[in-house]
Formats: structure tokens, sequence, C-alpha cells
């Protein structure tokens, strides 16, 4: 290894986490998206190269590679303890009295901060780098979330400081766009939404897959600076300026005052204003400033003396529903939207909220004309709580039976809360399926991005997937910002996917429940498109891991007249319908399926799954019925239950190294 790498490798890590600095916790970049992305991809390239450069605090380390199994419990330094609530200013002023007479009258300054609703975590550092992220848990035990926490680009993995081993606690929080973000996605998968920001920042800490922590954009917001489980500077607002000059996010609207009409002021500025934060607060922490008159005031058993949190009180008012219409999401969920008559709640005016779908609208027993109480407590979308009156003239909603945007097939699973339209052409989805169909672990169309896809759509120069072989270099070329290389770039792209292999082309259909390994497995099975089309539920569901949900996804797919019209037009652009299906492996392992669970004494993961497979055997993700053995090591997870509750072995490495060997 040169030193001229080494250099290079410090230079670009250097640059790299100024523009995390100045992007995450500045919100002020400096840089383009394409750009930092140069960067980062320079710097792989070089560890790639030299794999002695790459350190744990470098910025490709964010995002490890491997799901956990289960979190690990880990004490806490000093208890992480709960705040005592003040739900209104006598409450807040008795709080005041309590402090005076604790400290004899003496004079006090208060740290206020606005009060983030997420989830409260520890990060310690040793030497500097970071090194374990452990949630609150019950204030004396966390669970250990290092992995996911490090993907949070707000938190430091190192820190230029003289302090070398310290503890820096803070919130875990989503903002309003993100949380609103992750909802809509989720209502569109038909999985259960989250019913606040707190609650999205908390189930996204703690995943099992560090890769869904990193999509979803979580902030980390430092509060305290503890060292050897104590507070490190003899103030709080010493502790809080320490930690915005040494790179963490600190919330810039804090203020210390010097008296207790201060406090009340900035309660009373955030109760009006809250609503142009980029987050949720729902009230206000008041500290006493001064690390020796929090000692003199201690503590109780559950909260410290020295601090409260002030509450502010939920959103609320009373409207009208005037209808409830139906949106088609991106992924064809049908989602009943209520639209109100206007009503100003929490210093915003409502027009409209989301009923998400039949179930909540059956639950809340809600209809068109009824009078509701609609909330802003905690969530980005208005929600409505209940029905405060039923109107004179109701009328009660009813799911379509057709989607109101293309007059496609409306299909709701058994067990499933959305209904969709199943037409992969359907206007409201068109977008989303060009991008999944030419993303790279797809049809791998490069050059197909975002904007580009925006203008072919929004010009009905694309209709469906299908007319992206009927583009040329001329019509390309009459976009905004498409030069003649691009043009033919792209061209050639779309003419190279072609050539690609029949799972890439199943898994570019959009099915629902389809990704690459089910794909493949369809390929393997039935040997050419047509005959997955043809397929029956049962004939689907022989197939391994085809599930009666996944099958009936698959099935309903190839009954819409307009998925078997864009079919046709695959076909006839040349793409590849047929799979040459591999001869069955002969060996020791043969016709049987493992799952591994737990670390391996002798075997990565990697090298366990590439000996099964070598000896004829198969390696699943998940226990089911079907499979044959279940191989654990040290700290297995819930997979060990889920094989004892379905009676299938539970077998060691020992033993599963002697199956192979026959």
């Amino acid at each position: 290894m040169s030193t001229d790498a080494r250099r290079a490798a410090e230079r670009l890590r250097d640059e790299i986490r100024h523009h995390e600095h100045q992007y995450y916790v500045q919100d002020q970049p400096e840089i383009s998206d394409a750009e930092y992305d140069a960067l980062m991809r320079q710097l792989q390239a070089l560890e790639e190269t030299n794999p002695e450069l790459l350190t744990p605090d470098s910025p490709t380390q964010r995002v490890g590679g491997k799901p956990r199994e289960g979190f690990r419990k880990v004490p806490h330094s000093s208890p992480m303890l709960s705040l005592d609530n003040a739900l209104n200013e006598e409450e807040l002023s008795a709080f005041h009295r309590r402090v005076s007479e604790g400290l004899s009258g003496a004079e006090c300054k208060y740290v206020v901060e606005l009060k983030m609703d997420g989830l409260s975590m520890a990060a310690i550092y040793r030497t500097a780098h970071f090194t374990q992220a452990v949630t609150r848990g019950d204030g004396s035990i966390g669970e250990d979330v290092t992995e996911n926490a490090r993907t949070i680009r707000s938190l430091p993995l190192s820190v230029i400081s003289d302090l070398q081993d310290f503890e820096v606690r803070g919130e875990t929080v989503m903002n309003r766009l993100a949380f609103e973000r992750l909802n809509a996605d989720r209502d569109e998968r038909g999985q259960s939404r989250f019913a606040n920001p707190r609650n999205a920042a908390a189930g996204s800490l703690r995943v099992l897959e560090p890769s869904i922590t990193a999509s979803r954009r979580l902030d980390f917001y430092a509060y305290f600076l503890l060292q050897d489980g104590k507070t490190a500077f003899p103030s709080q607002w010493q502790s809080l300026e320490w930690l915005a000059s040494h790179g963490f996010k600190v919330n810039n609207r804090r203020r210390l005052c010097n008296s207790f009409d201060e406090v009340l002021a900035f309660c009373r500025e955030w109760e009006q204003n809250r609503e142009e934060l980029a987050y949720e607060i729902d009230g206000v922490v008041i500290k006493v400033d001064s690390v020796a008159q929090q000692q003199s005031l201690g503590w109780t058993s559950k909260s410290p003396r020295w601090a409260i949190a002030f509450k502010y009180a939920a959103r609320q008012a009373v409207t009208e529903i005037e209808n409830i219409e139906i949106q088609v999401g991106r992924t064809g969920a049908l989602t009943p939207v209520a639209h109100l008559k206007p009503v100003l709640v929490g210093g915003v005016t409502v027009a409209r909220a989301t009923l998400h779908n039949e179930d909540e609208i059956e639950r809340l027993g809600v209809q068109s004309g009824d009078t509701v109480i609609v909330e802003r407590s905690g969530d980005v979308i208005p929600k409505i709580v209940r029905v405060s009156a039923q109107g004179s003239y109701r009328k009660p909603f009813r799911m379509p039976e057709k989607c109101p945007v293309c007059g496609g097939r409306i299909v709701r699973e058994e067990g499933e809360a959305a209904s969709r339209c199943i037409n992969t052409n359907c206007p409201a989805r068109l977008k989303e399926s060009i991008l999944h169909f030419s993303s790279r672990g797809v049809m791998n169309i490069d050059g197909l991005g975002d904007a580009l896809v925006d203008q072919l759509v929004d010009r009905q120069m694309l209709t469906n997937v299908a007319e992206l072989y009927d583009l040329s270099e001329e019509k390309l070329m009459a976009l905004e910002r498409m030069g003649r290389k691009s043009a033919a770039n792209l061209i050639s792209n779309i003419n190279k996917s072609r050539r690609n292999p029949l799972p890439r082309v199943i898994s570019a259909l959009g099915i629902r429940f389809v990704g690459e390994r089910t794909s493949q497995i369809l390929a393997e099975a039935f040997g050419s498109l047509d005959k997955v089309a043809s397929a029956t539920r049962e004939q689907l569901q022989a197939a391994e891991e085809v599930g009666p949900r996944v099958a009936e996804a698959i099935f309903q797919f190839f009954r819409e007249p307009q998925n078997l019209q864009l079919i046709e037009k695959l076909r006839g652009a040349g793409l590849q319908f047929e799979h040459a299906v591999k001869e069955k492996k002969n060996g020791p392992l043969a016709g049987l399926t493992f799952v591994l669970t737990g670390s391996l004494a002798g075997l990565s993961r990697d090298e366990a799954k590439r000996r099964i497979e070598a000896a004829g055997g198969k390696v699943l993700a998940s226990v089911t019925k079907k499979t044959s053995f279940v191989v654990a090591g040290e700290e297995p997870g819930s997979k060990i239950d889920k094989a004892m509750s379905l009676g299938i072995p539970v077998i060691d490495e020992d033993r599963l190294l002697s199956m192979i060997a026959g």
C-alpha cells in the first residue's frame, strides 16, 4: 500500500465527514447528492483495493451487511431516569417552588429544550470513537442497537476531542417528512401504520436488519454528556455547547433562562410556533443548569428533582365529513380519504384526513355527513379520533369494485387490510413500475432515474413499461437535459436488458411478494413465463418457499387482462420468456433444506451455505413446515422456538459437517 493511497483515503474521509455534518447536522448542504455519491464511491474503491485502509469509523461502514438474531441486554453506566410531567402552568410553577425550597432560596438558572418525541439512546465512545449504542430500556438495562445506530448519519463515528472515553445521551427521532413517507409506503404495502413519529423512530431503531434502519432517515439529538456515568461539565449548558462544537446535533432552539418568567415565556412561544418545526414535539424539558445544584436537589426513585417535562395539550377540533373518496397509491393500494369542512387544528387548516382502509372505517363507525373529532397530536397527517355526532343524511362508504383511475380489477387478499389495483399499467402506479422494472437488481437499465421517468410519463411517451423498448435516441433528445450521448447510452442499456434471463423478467413484472429469490424459484420450477402464468394456485404452492399468500398474488396477477396484454408486448420486445432448468444436484444433502441461526464456531454463514448447497442441499431464510433441519450456533434467535413448535430437528455445526461428509 502506498503512502499516497493512505493520504487519499484520509482526505476523502475528512471531506465526506464534513459534508455529512453540513447535511445531516447543520441542514446546510454544500454539494449535490451526486457529488456526495461520487466521493463515497472513490473512497469505497480505495478501501476495496487496499483493505488495510478500512477503519470502523469510515463513512463507508455505517451500514452492516447481515441481519441480527436479536438484541443483547446491556446495563447503563448510570440510570436513565424518566421525567415527571407538568400538564399546565400551575404544575410547572409548583416545580419551580420545590426547586427554590430545595436550594433554600438560592438563585438558579434553567436550561430549556424542546421535548422531542422519540426514543432515548446512549451512544458510548472509547478513545473518541463510537463503539456502542444502548436504548433506554427500563432505565437500568437497555438493548444494544450499535449496528443500527451506526447508520444514523447525524451521529458522529469519531470525534476530535481531549475527552477520550465518554457517553452521549440523546433522543432518536424521525422528522415529519420522513414519517409521512414511511407511513404512505406502509399503507401501499398493506402494512400497519406507525401511530406517530416516536413509534416510527423506535421501530426503525429496533429492526433486526440495519439496512432498514438506514433507509429511514433517523436523527440523533444529543442532550447529556457523561464520563464514568457522571456529568462531564459543571453545568448542563456547558455540556450542550461542547456537544454542539464537537459535531453532535444539538437542538438549536434551546435557551439558558435566568428566571422562571423566561421559562414560561419559552414554553408559551413554542406552543404557538411548534408547527413551523420539521419534527414533532410534545412539550418542553426544563432542567436546573448547575450540576452542583442538581446534586443538591437529588433524585426520587423514578426521576430527578431538578428537571421536569412541561407537556402541551393535544390539538383537536370538531368538523364534518363532506365526502369519502379513494386515492390510489404508487403500489396500487386504495386508500379512503375523508374530505372535511376546513377547520383550524393547532394553527393549521385541515381539509383532509386519511381513513387508511375499510377496517378503520368500520372501527370508527364513520360515514359521510358525520361530525367528527380531528386531532393533530404526535402525527403528521391529521387523523379522525371518533364520531361525535351522526349526520342527518349519512352515506356509508363502499370500496369500489374497479380502480377509479384505470378501471382495473380490485383485489383484497385474505389477511390484508388494503385493497389494491393489480393493473401494472395503472397511471397511478406507472412511474413506480418503470423505476422498479429498470432498477439495478432487476432489468438493470442504467440512466433511467426519477427525473427522466417523470418526463417520459408526464409527456405520455410511456404508458406502460413495455414501451421502453419503443424509445429511440431522437425521442429522448426531445427531453430536458438529454444530449445525444446520454440518449445513445440509455438506448444501448435498454437493448442490453432484452438479454436478461427469465428470473429477472419475472421480478421486473412487480408481482406483489415476488422478489429476486422467488423469481428464481419460479423460473426453476416452471421453466417458462407462460407456464407460471397458466399455473393453478396449487401448482404455484408446490414450488419451494411459495406459500398460499404468495401463490394467490401470482395467480391474481396473471388473471388481470391488462397485465396479460403487457406480457405480450414484452414478448414482442424480445425479452427472455424461457429458462433452462438446472439438473438437481446429487449429494448427501440432496432434497434437504436448512435454516441457519446463531454464530457457528468454524464456519461463516456464507461458507456454511456454500457447503450445504455443494452437497445438494438448500438454505432457506426462515423456518417453515418444509424445513428439514435448523442449524444452531451460539446465541441463536427465535428460529429455534419456531423449529421446536413445528417439530423440526435442531442440529449443531458438528452434526451438519458430519451430514455433509456423508
